[in-house]
């Protein structure tokens, strides 16, 4: 006779997926308020989006345990996890308040708007929250769908191309991933990446055709998620096609996902010389031509497309470097990244208007904010200390993030990659003072300043003042931040 199978709830350790459970019931419930409440507001779901956001944030804070694997050992309560999802959940909810605008979109007034939003954030909380190659598979793909789906909801024909252009490119991503999953279940037996090392480390990484054909799969997995060279051809055209709100939270949300789960997979790989080589080479080739290619766009949300893909080589290289204190300068740098990027695209949203007047094809077009500082002299001195701070100018937010990669590159000998590090943060300068110079040196094209301020209610403007005082006081909190970091990781590298 069979013996009862039961699983006691404690070993389960249900709790540790909460977070998860939280926003996918949020989203859920949304749709049931939708039905019951069929004329409701969208200040109602994007209040429910925030609130159960911030449960889930707050869950994480005070409830979870550091340290401790859960849910059949596909859960792994980690700094990287933590700190992972704090930062993707305070992203959501930063980003979340720009869709209370002036302008009517109509993709705002759907409930499933929101409830995919809550979804694709579920999704990269389990991205982030495993080490188990099934579980993160899982995790990419429902945020991922719900992302396609949430661009092209924008309803207009640079956003069905983008929505495509993005499918088709993830669907090969997706692709890569489940190959490597399958050649490295095959070399040892295990789809947990701790498995996976202990394996391939008893076996001196034989057989070796499988291991270099699993690795060369992650990479270009993990490459397109993050935005690496030469995976990164989505990008400016999925920015491009996207409202602003959704392609400033692309640019913090995903690319946090794919570093952490870089970090869990390529740890195990990065001290076999050739994948230390191809990643050293992709990572100053990410740095390097996103930058160049960015001098001579036309478009200023184009142009912060690929500087995103510049700063994901950044931060990617503290997978290269590895320890403590590279992951630690990884965290710091998206944190100060997260609240610049949401500030300039946050005024990206505020001057966006329907009509075309600058420019026929770009919405934000160089020419748009020409002599902005005649016409709205507190929007054009906000987005030029935004600008500062992409330029990593002292004491703005972004130069601290880079100051301790670049200190994390050279105490761990990496002084090449610190001088590329160096000489593209001047590349970058550049383009970024560009639009300094058409706002404070050019004339404007039109009289009437009100334009630039069409969407600007109240929450965004609030959103824009939390930003802004980030940006200029973040000196004050960098040795706060990275102490706590390192309190978050500390335990995760023993």
């Amino acid at each position: 006779m069979l013996e009862t199978f039961s699983i006691p709830l404690e070993s389960l350790n249900i709790f540790s997926i909460f977070p998860m459970l939280i926003t996918i019931v949020g989203g859920l419930l949304i749709l049931v308020v939708d039905m019951c409440l069929k004329n409701a507001n969208k200040q109602l779901y994007t209040m429910l989006t925030i609130l159960f956001l911030g449960l889930s944030l707050g869950y994480i804070t005070f409830f979870s345990i550091n340290g401790e694997r859960a849910f059949f050992n596909l859960i792994a309560i980690d700094g990287f996890s933590l700190l992972g999802q704090m930062i993707i959940l305070v992203s959501a909810i930063l980003f979340v308040p720009l869709t209370l605008s002036y302008n009517r979109f109509h993709e705002f007034a759907y409930p499933e708007y929101y409830a995919l939003f809550l979804f694709m954030c579920a999704g990269f909380q389990f991205m982030v929250s495993s080490d188990h190659l099934i579980v993160i598979f899982l995790g990419l793909e429902t945020a991922s769908l719900a992302l396609y789906t949430l661009i092209a909801m924008h309803n207009r024909a640079t956003a069905f191309e983008a929505a495509i252009k993005y499918f088709t490119m993830g669907s090969l991503s997706a692709g890569c991933f489940a190959f490597g999953s399958m050649l490295f279940y095959a070399a040892s037996g295990h789809l947990d990446l701790e498995g996976i090392r202990n394996v391939l480390e008893a076996h001196d990484y034989e057989p070796f055709y499988l291991v270099l054909s699993g690795v060369v799969f992650f990479i270009a997995s993990i490459g397109f998620k993050a935005s690496l060279v030469p995976f990164h051809t989505w990008t400016p055209d999925v920015y491009e096609g996207s409202n602003s709100f959704l392609a400033g939270f692309m640019s913090i949300a995903p690319k946090i996902a794919a570093l952490v789960v870089a970090i869990r997979i390529f740890s195990i790989f990065v001290e076999i010389i050739w994948v230390h080589s191809v990643l050293y080479l992709l990572i100053v080739i990410t740095m390097t031509l996103p930058n160049l290619v960015a001098l001579v766009q036309k478009d200023v949300k184009r142009m912060l497309a690929y500087s995103s893909i510049s700063h994901a080589g950044f931060a990617f290289s503290a997978v290269l470097i590895g320890g403590m204190q590279a992951y630690s300068a990884l965290f710091l740098y998206w944190i100060l990244f997260l609240f610049t990027n949401l500030g300039i695209f946050a005024m990206l949203w505020i001057s966006r208007t329907k009509e075309q007047i600058w420019d026929k094809r770009y919405d934000h077009s160089y020419e748009k904010f020409s002599g902005l500082i005649k016409l709205c002299p507190l929007a054009a001195v906000i987005m030029g200390l935004f600008m500062l701070s992409l330029a990593g100018i002292p004491p703005f937010s972004v130069f601290w993030g880079k100051v301790y990669l670049m200190s994390a590159a050279i105490n761990n000998g990496y002084l090449f990659l610190a001088f590329v590090m160096a000489i593209n943060s001047a590349i970058a300068a550049y383009y970024y003072l560009k639009l300094i110079v058409y706002m404070f040196l050019k004339d404007p094209l039109i009289s009437d300043g009100n334009v630039y301020l069409q969407n600007a209610t109240l929450p965004l403007k609030i959103v824009v003042g939390i930003a802004t005082l980030y940006v200029c006081l973040s000196a004050f909190v960098v040795d706060g931040l990275l102490f706590g970091i390192y309190g978050y990781i500390g335990g995760s590298l023993m």
